[in-house]
């Protein structure tokens, strides 16, 4: 179930940050991410909070990428890890080079 949860937001024309409203990091990750030029409707912020299954969905995201702590970041398909990688990325300017296919001014949408 934590599987098809993770998989059904991912999308390789999508920006996707798993995480939770009460977490920092998350909030710097999304201020960053909305920096961008991504397509509206292309970021989305999946909160955990209220999943009844977070403690599984996080299990599987630790498997899926090595680390169960949030925010867990997907360009496309691809994790590229938590806010220290994303603004590493950032910083070295692999984000606005455009190195992952997307469209990046950025429409931030919330997805329950």
């Amino acid at each position: 179930m934590a599987q098809q949860f993770v998989a059904s937001h991912i999308a390789s024309d999508k920006v996707i940050v798993f995480g939770k409203n009460s977490c920092p990091f998350c909030h710097s990750a999304l201020d960053l991410l909305k920096k961008l030029n991504i397509k509206p409707g292309h970021l989305a912020f999946i909160d955990l909070t209220n999943q009844k299954n977070m403690d599984d969905i996080q299990d599987y995201l630790m498997q899926l990428t090595g680390a169960r702590t949030v925010p867990r970041i997907f360009i496309g398909e691809t994790c590229i890890g938590g806010f220290t990688d994303l603004d590493a990325l950032n910083d070295s300017g692999e984000l606005s080079n455009n190195n992952y296919g997307m469209e990046f001014p950025c429409t931030y949408r919330v997805w329950d």
